[in-house]
């Protein structure tokens, strides 16, 4: 056997969230599953098919369309001292348990003066591209990442997806994970030498010195695309994936600033009020001395998500828009 290949597993986004979830009810008899469908049928993307079987009704709960109510259990059993994992199956049904997330699980800490603290994960899918049409392809992480109290991580790659779980429940507040539902199927090699990642800061992906293309979630292989085609111009792009969307880890795309002195933002959420805006007002007033050139934004068309496959990809941030973007702000050589 190749000694490399023995240190690398292949492994699926989506097998990577089960095994993470697998590891957490092994480690803790505290921990729970509990969602729409997360039993029975295994989940709606298949995430948790298999694991009623193995750990019982106890612990992988099925629920009914109740986002409210069964978030506002989940905040309740976080702050009696289980380890609840809440999933909800589409991010925009997340929007009925706003009261619950952001009233509740994102307060309760600071109301109490520390004296309550809430280890709560809610996992739910995110992201357009499979034909679900305007009521189920929303990019709603950078809603999130606008509430104090809560921790939001989009995990890109089969690695993060794999170990961010078991930091998430080891924090003691709130922490929304965003998987995109483009993600489940794609495959990568696993590090067997590797069994934790960082939820505290984002990452260079890719090292260049002419632009950076900052993103995160089913942006990033894009932009890793898009680092490809643009080498072959002659152009070295950096790619950073921000991995973590609350608190953002500036630092790392400051960084990467200074180092290019160009920057393109790439975020499937619309662009108006959106974590694109964030980050670039950001950089406006920290790091202007360090831009050659405006920063440019690929995001989202701002019209509800169509449910026609070509009108879909139209919609959506390309890598055709992030290669003619990151040639606009810098010539080739």
């Amino acid at each position: 056997m190749n000694p490399e290949s023995a240190s690398m597993a292949r492994m699926s986004y989506r097998e990577a969230c089960r095994q993470a979830i697998r590891d957490a009810l092994h480690a803790d008899p505290r921990s729970f599953v509990m969602g729409e469908d997360v039993g029975k049928y295994g989940g709606c993307y298949a995430v948790t098919k298999g694991l009623l079987e193995e750990f019982g009704a106890q612990r992988i709960i099925d629920v009914p369309l109740a986002e409210n109510g069964f978030t506002g259990i989940g905040v309740g059993a976080a702050v009696a001292g289980l380890r609840p994992i809440v999933e909800i199956m589409t991010c925009n049904f997340s929007l009925l348990a706003l009261d619950q997330i952001m009233n509740n699980a994102a307060t309760l800490s600071h109301m109490s003066g520390g004296q309550f603290a809430v280890p709560l994960v809610i996992r739910m899918a995110t992201g357009a591209g499979r034909q679900l049409a305007a009521q189920h392809s929303h990019s709603l992480e950078g809603w999130y990442a606008h509430i104090p109290g809560l921790k939001v991580l989009a995990p890109a790659t089969v690695e993060d997806a794999r170990y961010m779980l078991a930091a998430a429940l080891a924090d003691p507040n709130p922490v929304l994970i965003f998987e995109h539902i483009v993600l489940y199927n794609t495959e990568e090699d696993l590090d067997a030498a590797v069994h934790a990642v960082d939820i505290a800061h984002a990452k260079v992906r890719r090292a260049g010195r002419d632009l950076s293309l900052i993103t995160y979630g089913n942006s990033l292989p894009k932009c890793l695309r898009a680092a490809d085609r643009l080498a072959s111009d002659g152009l070295d792009a950096e790619v950073i994936d921000l991995r973590v969307l609350r608190p953002l880890d500036m630092t790392t795309v400051m960084e990467s600033v200074a180092r290019t002195h160009r920057a393109v933002i790439v975020d499937e959420g619309w662009k108006s009020g959106s974590l694109s805006a964030e980050i670039a007002a950001r950089l406006a007033e920290d790091a202007l001395y360090e831009l050659d050139a405006p920063v440019r934004r690929i995001c989202s068309r701002e019209v509800p998500v169509p449910y026609a496959m070509h009108l879909e990809e139209a919609t959506l941030p390309s890598v055709d828009a992030i290669v003619a973007a990151a040639r606009d702000l810098v010539k080739p050589r």
